[in-house]
């Protein structure tokens, strides 16, 4: 079988490896559509994403869609050929966070192609990828694969706009253009947000958001030493520094800022002095938990989120569907095609 395989900075490549089998609990999912994240970029063009580096061979890709092609020992179901979406978290289910409810935050969990932990986690950018059958999510009927594959992405949306509390009535910035602000304001939206704001530097990336629920947009640079937009609530998605402080900016006394774009590497500055004389509550929003089940029944209904998906790519030309993906003028979400033209 094919897998897409990062070695390092600017170093990644399409290989044949023996295909997997499942073992007890195990189930082997055929992929149908893998979404290509901006963790994935940043193992390709960083050599790591956050605090996280690659020490060793990683497969990548955590947004996967595709078919039960085998199930191991112990496992009735669901049967071959079901379309499904895979959770990508393994939390230890042991410790405090995950007895409190938050298996998100367990320091142990293992994330399919993340480089946080020796042995690094493998992950879906391969034909076949054999996972716990507990982390099949089976899909409702109608959802196309390709749109499948923004279930993970719009999870993490769906859990930042958790974690800004009630929106309904609520004016929202989101500062970030790139799938996942996209997905927050198109769950914003959901959400009874009367007015979503998305920021961002490119226009195009602004098109997209428009196309999927953004009330407006406007260019981040406006944005710089204007009178404060007074909004109830801003997320940030797009995991630079500056944006934080405009968030705090633009963010009424007493409201919510969620940080859901991962900051880079150390130390980053911070608008401390915002935060504190206008009582702004900061909160991060890391991955999710169980929204991917919420994701999949929304993406089956009519959540106005086709525009993300910009490019299809067969897998074989992944190298460069890396580079493509990283062009925010040109492109939103990038999907790796496995099927080969056989699966819409």
């Amino acid at each position: 079988m094919r897998a897409v395989i990062a070695y390092g900075k600017g170093d990644v490549r399409v290989e044949e490896h023996e295909l997997p089998h499942p073992g007890p609990g195990q189930v082997a999912v055929r992929i149908a559509f893998g979404g290509i994240c901006g963790s994935d970029l940043h193992y390709v063009h960083r050599g790591g994403v956050g605090d996280y580096s690659i020490r060793e061979p990683l497969t990548l890709g955590h947004e996967v869609s595709g078919t039960v092609a085998a199930l191991g020992e112990g496992v009735d179901g669901p049967p071959v050929g079901t379309p499904v979406t895979v959770h990508p978290a393994t939390p230890c289910g042991e410790c405090a966070q995950c007895r409190a409810g938050r298996p998100n935050t367990c320091p142990a969990t293992r994330y399919l192609g993340s480089a946080a932990h020796l042995p690094h986690v493998q992950g879906g950018f391969a034909d076949v990828v054999v996972v716990r059958a507990a982390q099949l999510v089976e899909l409702p009927a109608g959802l196309a694969l390709d749109r499948a594959a923004l279930a993970e992405p719009l999870a993490v949306a769906l859990h930042a706009v958790s974690r800004a509390g009630d929106l309904r009535g609520r004016r929202v910035l989101v500062t970030g253009a790139g799938p996942i602000g996209v997905l927050v304001a198109a769950a914003a939206r959901h959400a009874g947000a009367t007015e979503v704001v998305v920021s961002d530097l490119v226009g195009e990336a602004l098109e997209v958001a428009r196309r999927c629920g953004a009330t407006s947009t406007v260019h981040a640079g406006d944005l710089d030493g204007t009178e404060p937009l007074d909004v109830d609530v801003a997320i940030e998605a797009s995991g630079a520094p500056p944006a934080l402080g405009t968030c705090a900016r633009h963010v009424v006394r007493g409201g919510v800022v969620v940080q859901v774009g991962l900051l880079p590497p150390g130390d980053v500055p911070a608008p401390g002095n915002l935060l504190v004389t206008k009582e702004v509550d900061l909160r991060g929003a890391f991955r999710f938990t169980d929204e991917i089940r919420t994701a999949v029944d929304l993406l089956a209904g009519d959540l106005p989120v086709d525009a993300v998906l910009t490019h299809r790519v067969p897998v074989d030309e992944a190298v460069p569907a890396f580079d493509l993906a990283g062009d925010r003028r040109v492109a939103s979400k990038v999907l790796l095609d496995f099927t080969g033209g056989a699966v819409g």
